[in-house]
């Protein structure tokens, strides 16, 4: 019966919706869990491989210590912004340790410490921020995209390489970084339509840290959680405390490891905190209160993995100085090389714009080398 009789004078129909409107799958196992998923502090803890958790403790001091260089760097003139991480190390080095080498990451412009924790040179890492030279690094050697500041535009692309690995073959997963502000964007949304049609191997992380510079989630979304979004493009959403680095890294690893064997895409929303201003030229306490920030950093991630390896015998005072050696060398070596004046070429303007250059590029160029043979001439 495709039809439905009304009671009344006159007979009114109204059609029933054919077969076709049935869900294509099951929605319930796409939901997120209620309540971030937690390792640390809960019995799940003892099943955590010791030897990652000491280094994702090394990475994490290392990479407050990164954070804490960087900040001081921009207020000297060194670096014209940073986009700080102290509070969400969690995420980038998780983040950063669950890639097998033949992966890729697709960074924002608050991911820096995600691509330091994969090996980038730290110098070559901000050389973007610093306005030296283009990327700062080769990412076809270092399988990191360019850290993208325009919002949410490299979730596509990691769509798209990822695609391309599975149509080839490659054993190769993407993980592509967001912030909850990022989520406002039209590119979050074609990214997640297009890989789930193509269940494209691919991991989208949204490092939720409260705060789009300062306008809070509940003012960009009415969602539950920006992981209940990953139902409406049919795949899982997981819910994660972005704060618990053994949790992270155990989330990331399944929806990477889920990809990699042909399951598709998976979107995680950690829950973190942005306890810096959104960059040195923003004033957070116009927008948030002293008492918020205090509250998250008794969360903070160094602490509850430092509570968890000492409870359990694993980290003693002389680990814990020897992991705080290794990161005060790492930004002594920073911060002495970021002080060294750059020797900038002014005609690398006109290098890698093109593979081939245009008419007028190369016009423009040599207008350029033309001004700079006449100034040499001068002096």
């Amino acid at each position: 019966m495709t039809v439905q009789e009304l009671p009344g004078a006159a007979a009114a129909y109204r059609p029933t919706p054919p077969p076709a409107w049935q869900p294509r799958i099951d929605p319930a196992p796409l939901f997120p869990d209620p309540e971030p998923y937690r390792v640390l502090g809960t019995e799940a803890a003892a099943g955590a491989d010791p030897e990652l958790l000491l280094r994702l403790y090394a990475e994490l001091v290392r990479g407050r210590r990164y954070n804490a260089q960087a900040t001081a760097l921009t207020k000297q003139g060194r670096l014209a912004v940073y986009p700080s991480t102290t509070g969400q190390e969690a995420c980038e080095v998780a983040a950063a340790l669950a890639l097998q080498e033949q992966d890729w990451l697709f960074p924002s412009y608050r991911d820096t410490l995600a691509a330091v924790a994969r090996g980038l040179d730290p110098v070559l890492a901000l050389t973007l921020l610093r306005g030296d030279w283009h990327t700062g690094y080769d990412p076809h050697e270092h399988r990191i995209a360019p850290l993208c500041t325009p919002l949410a535009t490299q979730l596509p692309h990691a769509v798209g390489l990822a695609h391309a690995a599975r149509l080839k073959g490659d054993d190769v997963v993407a993980l592509a970084m967001v912030g909850d502000g990022g989520t406002s964007e039209g590119d979050f949304h074609e990214a997640l339509n297009f890989a789930a049609v193509w269940k494209a191997p691919v991991v989208f992380l949204v490092q939720n840290n409260g705060f789009a510079i300062s306008v809070p989630l509940a003012k960009q979304t009415a969602a539950p959680s920006l992981a209940h979004k990953a139902v409406g493009y049919g795949m899982p959403g997981r819910l994660v405390d972005g704060n618990d680095v053994a949790a992270v890294h155990e989330v990331l690893s399944d929806a990477m490891a889920r990809a990699r064997r042909g399951g598709g895409p998976t979107l995680i929303e950690a829950i973190t905190y942005r306890i810096e201003a959104h960059t040195n030229a923003d004033d957070a306490t116009r927008y948030r209160g002293d008492s918020e920030v205090e509250a998250w950093r008794q969360h903070d991630p160094i602490q509850l993995l430092e509570r968890e390896l000492t409870e359990r015998g694993l980290l003693d005072d002389d680990a814990k100085q020897a992991a705080a050696d290794a990161a005060e060398a790492m930004a002594a070596a920073l911060r002495e090389r970021m002080n060294a004046d750059p020797a900038l070429d002014p005609m690398d303007l006109f290098a890698h714009v093109y593979a081939e250059q245009t008419t007028q590029l190369r016009e423009q160029a040599a207008l350029l080398r033309a001004e700079l043979d006449a100034e040499g001439e001068a002096r």
